[in-house]
């Protein structure tokens, strides 16, 4: 799936609800490569004295990340009620720098290309480069290896 137009909701790629869902949309998704938006909300249960903290900005990152490989498990008929659907999460994080916490009121943009990928039979192991910023100014950079698997119901 390929958009660069039309934002997707989130919620088609990843498990995650409010209020622990970290990203609102996808403004362009490919098999590698992913770049999404998210508003930082003034009830969002990750602030601090008006700041988003550091484990909202890695948690934003991880969510934007699980769903380049996350749009393999959900497919267009996808049915919450009977399909299987994907349960994952970091394994490690081999680098990671936090220069600026973003605010309430801040659009913080955050991008993720795939640099590696093995598929198992049910699952995916994944390394990501990612970067989270507000307009220009970089928040946030890391290298995440996730863990994906199909969690059968």
């Amino acid at each position: 799936m390929s958009s660069s137009n039309n934002m997707i909701e989130i919620q088609a790629f990843l498990p995650h609800r409010r209020p622990m869902l970290m990203v609102d949309h996808i403004v362009e998704i490919s098999a590698d490569h992913v770049i999404c938006h998210f508003l930082i909300q003034r009830d969002n249960v990750l602030l601090r004295d008006g700041f988003f903290q550091e484990i909202g900005l890695v948690e934003n990152m991880a969510q934007v990340c699980s769903s380049i490989v996350g749009q393999t498990y959900y497919e267009d008929d996808y049915n919450a009620a009977v399909d299987e659907r994907a349960i994952g999460f970091i394994s490690g994080i081999k680098s990671l720098r936090i220069l600026v916490l973003p605010q309430v009121g801040d659009l913080l943009v955050t991008d993720a290309t795939l640099t590696s990928k093995f598929d198992g039979n049910d699952y995916s192991i994944c390394t990501m480069q990612v970067s989270s910023r507000i307009g220009e100014r970089i928040c946030a950079e890391a290298d995440i290896n996730l863990f994906l698997k199909k969690e059968n119901k």
